[in-house]
């Protein structure tokens, strides 16, 4: 067995060997992913909340006494969950989860820390709202074209795997807070929180 020097050991983790780990380029791209994947939950969070005039105009933001989940829930109209999603719309503990998991998710993301819970968050409120959306059905429970175009794979699907995808590969730690965040002694005895 040869012992490698200091030296030609940090030479060797700049070698960007073919599928033995991420390459530099990788890591970067994967962290550009990160930040975008949580800028699409923050977003989500602060049009709701300040109704910026995207998806929320201001006078039905949450600030302004507006329901995150009433609209959405209260039109599901397709699917097996169909009578939970209308009975929970509008509720208050429906909509504080709903914001504080965008808010939750958007942040841990942008900043790289806490991923494994970002994801597991994330993975649920996408899978809640694949349900809530149904692309698997062609027609509403009233008979008119859902137009899914993907009975499947739908961006709800992609985001989860996006998610999931970054916590795996430690995508915090590019341009991100994720190493600093590893080692704080709490997040040490509490290896979930990475």
């Amino acid at each position: 067995m040869t012992i490698i020097g200091r030296s030609h050991a940090a030479h060797l983790e700049h070698v960007e060997a073919p599928g033995a780990m991420l390459t530099k380029t990788a890591a970067r791209t994967l962290a550009v992913l990160r930040v975008a994947t949580g800028f699409v939950f923050l977003w989500a969070f602060l049009d709701k909340t300040f109704g910026l005039g995207y998806s929320t105009p201001a006078e039905r933001s949450w600030l302004n006494g507006g329901s995150p989940t009433k609209g959405f829930l209260s039109s599901v109209d397709v699917g097996p969950l169909q009578g939970f999603f209308h009975t929970i719309a509008g509720a208050a503990w429906a909509d504080w989860a709903f914001m504080l998991g965008l808010l939750g998710i958007g942040v841990a993301l942008i900043l790289g820390v806490g991923m494994r819970i970002a994801a597991v968050a994330a993975v649920a409120m996408m899978a809640m709202m694949w349900f809530a959306e149904f692309p698997l059905a062609q027609h509403t429970s009233a008979g008119e074209a859902t137009h899914s175009s993907n009975p499947v794979t739908d961006y709800h699907f992609v985001y989860a795997v996006s998610a999931v995808t970054l916590a795996l590969t430690y995508a915090g730690s590019t341009w991100g807070l994720g190493r600093i965040w590893s080692t704080l002694p709490f997040v040490q005895k509490h290896r979930w929180l990475i």
